[in-house]
């Protein structure tokens, strides 16, 4: 019987794209960066604080298949968890199309696919989460745009104004006269901004509303994964210096953003090819003269950033170990081949991590399909052998 879960997972492997059943499933390697990941997540859980953490590996070696096993850790925690690659679509010098581009990949716990409108439409007006949000968001964010929002929203019985409402909590920001024209249909009120919202200038406001509205509805915490940060190095240099900007936001963020956590993937690279190619400090000084504190302390964190090395060869043994094993659940065979014939057999396989591991399913692939490949052989039981040739009679000795 073939177990689907299992082809998932070698398949994911084979393509060499990650994934998150494969970081659910392959967590053994990296012990000691794995355990200070897992002590901060459950911080968050316990206290409530909120904080970030950047690292750095060279491409191929496990960066986003890390995020992924952070990300499934996340859930077994009870928290939500978002997920951004960096592209064009979402520079970080722009905060606004980040925090869109977020909500549209925010995965609530036990879910599969992304989204959360679904517990958002549960609440009701006068409930006590709703009350509090109500109140957080009249009295402790720059704007009270999001008070008039979610008030709006709760009340709202015209199903277009409400998709319009929650369209503008996933990041498509209604423009401030249409708030207010729904809002005086529906109490015959006249709003009265406290300051008038600009997404440009107060996106942080839906970022720290969102710690809290996650928290209200019963999760612990939400972590924000972000991969492919490298990429900022593309940006422009006023741009990139912004990026630094708001990446110091979710590295050391003001009392608002509750219980989160934020995890930057860099390539080993950046400080070579960007901080010290690019001259970043210097351009940190001629742009933000008077105010260089939070890029210089990111672009020192990235500098001092845990760097994810090579796989000892005992890490790769046993993770090739666990590839036979779910090979063998994906395929309904047994393969008796050991992780160090599998190792030898492979040894052209390049020196990507994920090169090696795609050697060793196609080494599977063919002992599955032919019994024999690389040298090896095995019976119809799984069981491997070797072809050796008949010794001579100087090889043996004269008795």
């Amino acid at each position: 019987m073939f177990d689907m879960e299992a082809r998932r997972v070698i398949e994911a492997l084979r393509s060499g794209i990650p994934s998150r059943a494969v970081g659910r499933y392959f967590t053994e390697a990296r012990p000691q960066i794995m355990k200070s990941l897992s002590e901060k997540l459950e911080t968050v859980c316990e206290e409530g604080t909120s904080g970030g953490m950047i690292i750095t590996g060279k491409y191929g070696e496990g960066k986003t298949h890390l995020l992924n096993t952070v990300f499934n850790m996340a859930h077994e925690n009870n928290m939500v968890v978002s997920y951004l690659s960096i592209s064009k679509e979402s520079p970080f010098d722009k905060l606004y199309l980040v925090y869109q581009k977020l909500m549209a990949n925010t995965y609530l716990p036990g879910r599969e696919q992304p989204g959360f409108m679904q517990v958002l439409d549960a609440m009701t007006p006068n409930s006590p989460v709703a009350s509090e949000l109500l109140v957080y968001g009249a009295k402790e964010l720059e704007t009270d745009k999001l008070y008039y929002l979610l008030k709006a929203c709760l009340n709202t019985e015209d199903q277009e104004e409400k998709f319009q409402l929650q369209a503008d909590l996933m990041g498509d920001f209604i423009a401030n006269p249409m708030l207010r024209k729904i809002y005086k249909r529906i109490f015959n009120t006249t709003v009265k901004f406290n300051t008038s919202f600009s997404k440009t200038k107060h996106c942080q406001d839906y970022f720290d509303f969102m710690s809290l509205l996650f928290q209200k509805l019963g999760y612990n915490g939400w972590v924000i994964l972000v991969d492919e940060a490298e990429l900022m190095g593309r940006l422009g240099k006023k741009a990139r210096q912004n990026a630094y900007r708001n990446i110091y936001r979710f590295l050391n963020p003001d009392p608002h953003l509750m219980a989160t956590f934020s995890l930057f993937a860099f390539s080993a690279s950046y400080e070579e090819d960007v901080i010290e190619g690019k001259h970043e400090f210097e351009n940190l000084a001629e742009i933000y003269p008077e105010d260089q504190e939070p890029g210089k302390a990111v672009l020192n964190a990235i500098m001092k950033a845990p760097q994810l090395l090579p796989l000892s060869r005992e890490e790769i043994l046993q993770i090739i170990d666990r590839i036979r094993e779910f090979h063998g659940r994906a395929y309904g065979w047994s393969p008796e081949i050991s992780p160090e014939s599998m190792i030898r057999a492979t040894g052209s396989g390049g020196f990507l991590l994920r090169t090696k591991l795609r050697a060793a399913i196609e080494l599977l692939d063919q002992l599955f399909q032919y019994h024999e490949a690389g040298g090896i052989r095995v019976d119809e039981l799984g069981k491997e052998s070797y072809e050796t040739e008949v010794p001579s009679l100087e090889e043996l000795g004269e008795d």
